[in-house]
């Protein structure tokens, strides 16, 4: 363990934030009073977030290594053991998720009030799955939580989602336990090549033949190209979201579709760099695909969670560009833009069930003339709008611009056309911001003079006031998030560069001569 910074704190800081969630739904199974459910998971989310802020306040900036490392033996016959730990990548995600968590509880403490006690009981076991997906540094173990994160995800989605949750839920659990049973049989190949260890670090500086890089690559793939999701894997995403609660929308856009992304950073690109950069050019192109494809099928759709879900499509699509483009600038625009994708397109999911819940509509077309019946709300809207769509002075261009530029460094066209997305999202972005604000209010929310549609309440302000805070923070002070990522990017980028096939003519020939 010479690569890694161990635990240097007081207490386990990492397994607090893991078993803290899980100690808090345990604890929920033995209450029955709604109110006391929802100040118990409140309390606990809180506490979760509270005790990993030392992450962020301790944490060394100038070293890729990874730090606050906790290892244990647990099956040594096996080769598994206990090990997690952060670096500058995986510590934004950690701190993402945990006040993520917060804001689904508060979002969730008027619109749930069936099975209440197992909602929460689901919102927590969801957190510590999240949260120990990113600290995971044994493959055992990261396999656990990654698995684990879909048992409370279909229950959110098959008992508290819409008209269409059955199919929704069977259709996310099947498309995700695909592509993971895949990701199981390359772990287990890695297992044997490695010398039998599932130690993840270990396993990030082997030099393995090219032609199991090509076959692992693809199954890697498999598995996080359906959970980030990329065109064309990615249709089990719009039905998931719309018909989803509120919570576990902003779960799914704000946490759960970046951990295909944080697969491609933590496994495939260390351990697999010659596959990496073989695969690169059709990664890009499927990125692009997917920028476009997004934008253009957003603006046929009539339901106003729909919109905003196959805008995720299209924003990932981005993500993906970035970290492909194999440069700094470009890996660290993917990844602010993975942290500015939960915050901004989580807050619009907040925002559609707080009106959903007065409306009991998402028909874009039923909406019209709120600017003047919810200004709070359309206020705040306006914000996300325009962080959506990349305006200076948000933190959505930030992200944006570094993608493109590091596009533009890999590929001209490439970053040509990805600029083209931008010009779409601001098109359907813009339009959905007028038919729900400034059109003719529709005859039902205009009833004698009087409004029956309310504005936000404190609640409602203080859930939202987190990820707008974030957004311009980002926005103006990027460096902030920037900083923690730095060396673990750079290191990553000479990994996959400075490999075995670096720089050698016929580098493709070469390649299937190999795998063949």
């Amino acid at each position: 363990m010479d690569n890694v910074i161990m635990n240097n704190l007081d207490y386990p800081i990492l397994s607090w934030t893991v078993l803290l969630p899980v100690f808090g739904s345990l604890l929920l199974l033995f209450m029955q009073n709604a109110r006391a459910v929802r100040w118990t998971a409140l309390i606990f989310t809180l506490l979760t977030f509270a005790i990993s802020l030392p992450l962020l306040t301790q944490f060394d900036k100038g070293t890729h290594l990874m730090q606050f490392v906790e290892k244990h033996e647990w099956i040594p016959s096996w080769g598994i053991n206990y090990i997690i730990g952060i670096d500058g990548i995986s510590i934004l995600f950690v701190f993402l998720t945990t006040i993520l968590s917060i804001l689904c509880v508060l979002v969730s403490w008027n619109s749930i009030n069936t099975r209440v006690r197992e909602f929460h009981i689901a919102i927590l076991a969801m957190e510590a799955a999240m949260v120990g997906v990113f600290v995971s540094l044994d493959f055992f173990l990261f396999y656990l939580f990654w698995e684990a994160m879909l048992i409370p995800m279909f229950l959110l989605i098959g008992v508290w989602g819409g008209a269409n949750k059955l199919y929704a839920s069977i259709k996310f659990f099947l498309y995700t336990l695909v592509g993971s049973v895949l990701m199981l049989v390359g772990i287990v190949v890695l297992y044997f090549a490695g010398g039998k260890t599932l130690d993840i670090l270990t396993l990030s500086t082997l030099s393995l033949p090219m032609g199991l890089q090509f076959w692992l690559f693809l199954a890697f793939f498999a598995a996080f190209a359906v959970k980030v999701p990329m065109f064309p894997v990615h249709t089990w995403l719009p039905d998931a979201h719309t018909e989803a609660p509120t919570a576990g929308s902003v779960i799914l856009a704000g946490v759960l579709i970046k951990m295909g992304a944080y697969g491609f950073l933590r496994f495939s690109m260390p351990m697999l760099p010659d596959a990496t950069r073989l695969f690169i050019p059709v990664l890009m192109v499927l990125s692009v695909v997917a920028i476009i494809y997004g934008a253009l099928v957003c603006f046929a759709q009539k339901d106003f969670k729909r919109l905003i879900a196959y805008s995720s499509v299209s924003h990932m699509g981005f993500v993906t560009l970035g970290l492909f483009a194999m440069n700094t600038q470009g890996v660290e625009g993917g990844i602010l833009q993975m942290i500015n994708h939960g915050i901004i397109t989580g807050a619009m999911f907040l925002m559609i069930g707080m009106i959903y819940e007065r409306t009991h509509t998402r028909v874009i077309s039923e909406y019209g003339g709120f600017a003047k019946i919810v200004p709070w709300y359309a206020g705040l809207f306006c914000i996300l709008t325009f962080a959506s769509v990349g305006l200076p002075g948000t933190n959505g261009f930030v992200g944006e611009f570094l993608i493109i530029f590091g596009a533009f460094k890999a590929k001209q066209i490439i970053g040509v056309l990805s600029a083209l997305g931008i010009i779409l999202g601001a098109g359907y972005m813009l339009r959905l911001y007028q038919d729900i604000f400034f059109q003719d209010a529709a005859p039902d929310f205009e009833k004698k003079g009087k409004h029956p549609v309310w504005d936000l309440d404190m609640r409602e302000v203080l859930t939202l006031a987190p990820l707008l805070l974030l957004v311009f923070w980002i926005g103006f002070y990027p460096n902030t998030f920037l900083s923690y990522m730095h060396a673990s990017v750079e290191h990553l980028i000479s990994r996959v560069n400075y490999t075995a096939y670096a720089g050698q003519e016929n580098l493709i020939a070469k390649y299937i001569m190999e795998i063949f």
